[in-house]
């Protein structure tokens, strides 16, 4: 059984319309009734409308976008990825939590959510705007197998996985803007920023933080033409827990695809569809020499192909430029 009793129980009402009798719950998960009652008192006190009706038993109404450890990992049903899950409602950063509980000995497939970021980090060292009870702050705890220059293309797994996950659970057409920007509607998505702590040929673990724009709607004047969310999209309010859940399951999949070739030759023809740079003219930034062509797709090692104007095809590699499209952002 994953996880705590509550989150059982709030797993087998979130999946079902029917009520189900205490007894029924007793029985299954192996508690007593007066723990029934009290955890059904806890997740009331958290926000979840349930009804009890005598000789029916309990009934959940409505799911709110609550996010909590138990709401978590009722969602989760991978087979290692989240079997730890932490939660705090702040943090400073999801990714310094997960790398202090990697040194103490954290297992593969750790969990770290938090409702809000106090010091949260994009690329570059650049702040990430992380409000309370709006967004998606994940990080995941990897331990893999792995010579440490191919970790840098888990931010393409990532990638990928924040948009099939958002694709399967929403039926939007979110794509990808290469390196590993979820994007839709040519607007981003989420960030992504990935850690690792290494030997010269042995990782010791990496972290992969995730941030996605669920709930979300005011947005700071520089970020106005390039980002927006799901709620904006959708026009209505998006469970974050259903959220980190698809985007989970997708990651646990593509993981060991990637882990079984060691590098992205079994992601690469899905990844190459949903790129939203591909066939297009794009600009690359490079800081040598910025130059123009259009974006073919990805090869094996993640680094994007583009013919220049000379019909001489580059590979562009992530950690060194950045690639616009030639009038906004995708």
């Amino acid at each position: 059984m994953r996880g705590n009793k509550k989150a059982e129980i709030l797993r087998l009402l979130i999946g079902t319309s029917r009520y189900v009798s205490g007894q029924e719950l007793c029985e299954k998960f192996s508690v007593s009734r007066t723990a029934v009652w009290k955890i059904m008192q806890q997740l009331k006190e958290e926000g979840y409308e349930i009804e009890a009706v005598q000789n029916r038993g309990y009934r959940l109404l409505t799911v709110p976008d609550i996010l909590g450890k138990s709401e978590i990992e009722s969602r989760l049903d991978g087979t290692w990825v989240g079997r730890q899950v932490y939660f705090a409602e702040e943090t400073g950063s999801t990714n310094t939590w997960a790398k202090q509980l990697a040194e103490e000995g954290a297992p593969h497939g750790t969990l770290v959510v938090a409702d809000e970021q106090t010091s949260g980090r994009g690329r570059r060292g650049r702040s990430w705007k992380s409000p309370r009870g709006s967004n998606v702050y994940m990080t995941l705890l990897l331990r893999p197998e792995l010579e440490p220059s191919r970790a840098s293309m888990l931010t393409i797994v990532m990638g990928l996985s924040v948009a099939q996950g958002l694709k399967a659970l929403l039926e939007l057409p979110v794509e990808i803007k290469w390196p590993n920007d979820a994007v839709l509607n040519g607007h981003k998505l989420c960030g992504i920023l990935t850690e690792m702590s290494a030997q010269v040929d042995y990782i010791n673990y990496v972290v992969v933080g995730t941030g996605i724009n669920v709930n979300f709607t005011e947005f700071p004047e520089e970020l106005k033409d390039i980002a927006t969310s799901l709620m904006v999209e959708t026009g209505r309010t998006v469970n974050r827990a259903e959220v980190i859940a698809a985007v989970l399951r997708a990651f646990e999949r593509n993981y060991e695809i990637f882990i079984r070739t060691g590098d992205l030759t079994g992601l690469q023809e899905e990844y190459n569809q949903i790129l939203a740079n591909r066939n297009r003219q794009v600009r690359v930034l490079d800081p040598k020499e910025p130059y123009e062509g259009v974006a073919l797709g990805i090869n094996a090692q993640g680094e994007l192909l583009v013919r220049r104007e000379d019909k001489n095809v580059t590979e562009v590699y992530a950690g060194e430029v950045s690639v616009r499209g030639l009038y906004s952002y995708v």
